[in-house]
């Protein structure tokens, strides 16, 4: 696990010096769904690529880490997304509207990978962005479902 978070770390640093399209951010949050039962807060790393294909639309990857604190007796658990990212900015206007999909890898045994997916709707300023956005993971622990989810602000900037 800790090699895993480690070469996307590299990966995502990696990029960070090579590409112009690059942002990096950061993300706090309140658990909700089943997350919401056994965590009383997330926050996390935001990494993403993104290319301009379109007048106002963007495309690119995004990965990341989104790190749980449990409660009552349930210990810490946390996903890490390999996502497609969308984003489209209003013409004339600092709003955006996004969506990531994907797969969010668990970094805890027991936990399963899932569905991964987070809407979010932006104010861009000229070197970041401040997001607020639902974060979903579609996991199971053993034969049951688990809805991992999140409500969360976050802040991206942008390296050029």
């Amino acid at each position: 696990m800790k090699k895993l978070l480690a070469m996307a770390a590299i990966a995502v640093f990696g990029l960070s010096s090579a590409q112009q399209g690059f942002k990096l951010g950061a993300h706090i949050g309140v658990p909700v769904s089943d997350a919401g039962d056994v965590s009383s807060f997330t926050l996390g790393l935001d990494g993403a690529y993104m290319w301009n294909v379109g007048s106002g639309f963007d495309l690119g990857v995004a990965t990341g880490y989104s790190h749980f604190i449990g409660k009552d007796n349930w210990d810490d658990f946390g996903f890490i997304p390999v996502a497609v990212a969308g984003k489209y900015r209003f013409p004339s206007s600092p709003i955006s509207l996004g969506l990531d999909l994907g797969y969010g890898i668990s970094t805890k045994d027991g936990i399963d990978g899932g569905l991964y997916y987070q809407p979010k709707v932006a104010y861009n300023f000229s070197q970041g962005e401040l997001y607020l956005g639902y974060q979903g993971v579609n996991s199971k622990i053993g034969p049951f479902d688990f809805n991992v989810g999140a409500v969360n602000l976050g802040y991206n900037f942008f390296l050029k």
